[in-house]
């Protein structure tokens, strides 16, 4: 990470909504540890306060237990705050399809929650988790911020929507904000429990229990997986950048390369053999393909290296072999 950039965090203080979550988590213990001033709000509906275990009790950290989609509590929240990372949200596109009044609620109403206070209590920076769903029905690749396709999913409406509130918010109010949608993050602390978790550490559970993975579809469909670090620095960059121009915009946080389902799976079982060599010879599923799924993803981060440095240092390999070392160690 750019040095001059971490020397700046002393003594920022910055609200990391989301913060018990897997993202959140990450960002907070980051920021902690880079001297800054950090407060975590998070309703703990998804997030677990084991994942700020460590820096619970550091002088420079607060937790605040509430819910985005009350008005008051983003008020409070955001009082005394230089900087907001709004990553709280209710993520899967399963979830919202089975229950789309309920995301929402929270990912549109919630976010306009958090942007009257920020807005209200004079915040000098809005940054918040838009997301890949945007893209929607587009075929175009890579994808480029600039060419969307119409959403598939209620949970990719509301992501939009966000980038919509959060443009007309700074043409209105004058806040700063910058979006940064996520192409499939994967790393330490993203939860392998219940019926919405992602897919790398979902199929790390089971397979660490020599149980089979069942795929959507044939294999052949592709994500843009981006480690947990790249989203950091991206993060990081995008909350301290100085750059005129790279405010009130929306960029790709991905490496730049895709990965298909099968190939996943071989680099899963290729790294937690390293632990256990009887993982190598658990046999995979296939299934229906899964409503709502885009078939392919990729990421253009041209915008993200122009316009602020972004500079990925994990690709998926050398993500994964981090990440499969973090499950091992904590879900053994």
């Amino acid at each position: 990470m750019d040095m001059s950039l971490l020397n700046k965090l002393e003594n920022l203080r910055v609200l990391v909504t989301g913060g018990a979550g897997f993202i959140g988590s990450n960002l907070c213990e980051f920021l902690i540890a880079n001297g800054a001033v950090v407060s975590c709000l998070d309703n703990l509906a998804t997030g677990h306060l084991k994942n700020l275990d460590a820096i619970m009790k550091h002088p420079n950290f607060s937790f605040i237990e509430g819910d985005i989609c009350d008005q008051e509590t983003c008020n409070l929240a955001v009082k005394n705050v230089d900087y907001v990372l709004h990553q709280a949200a209710l993520g899967s596109v399963p979830r919202s399809i089975n229950d789309p009044v309920t995301s929402n609620a929270v990912n549109v109403g919630g976010f306009l929650n958090m942007l009257v206070a920020s807005k209200n209590r004079g915040v000098r920076r809005f940054i918040y988790a838009a997301s890949s769903s945007t893209y929607g029905d587009s075929k175009d690749l890579p994808k480029e911020e600039d060419i969307i396709g119409k959403p598939l999913s209620p949970y990719a409406i509301t992501k939009y929507v966000n980038e919509l509130y959060a443009d007309v918010f700074h043409k209105t109010y004058g806040i700063d904000c910058i979006g940064l949608r996520y192409f499939n993050v994967f790393g330490r602390k993203q939860d392998p429990n219940g019926a919405y978790a992602a897919v790398i550490p979902k199929f790390t559970r089971l397979l660490m229990n020599h149980e089979s993975p069942v795929i959507n579809g044939d294999g052949s469909f592709s994500r843009d997986f981006t480690y947990i670090d790249n989203v950091i620095q991206m993060n990081l960059r995008a909350m301290l950048t100085t750059n005129e121009e790279a405010l009130n915009t929306v960029y790709n946080v991905a490496y730049g390369e895709r990965t298909d389902l099968n190939e996943l799976v071989a680099l899963l079982k290729k790294e937690l053999s390293v632990f256990d060599k009887e993982i190598d010879a658990v046999e995979i599923n296939y299934g229906p393909e899964r409503a709502g799924d885009v078939p392919h993803s990729l990421a253009s981060i041209t915008k993200a290296q122009t316009r602020l440095a972004y500079n990925p240092q994990y690709n998926m390999a050398d993500g994964l072999k981090e990440a499969m070392a973090w499950y091992w160690n904590n879900l053994k």
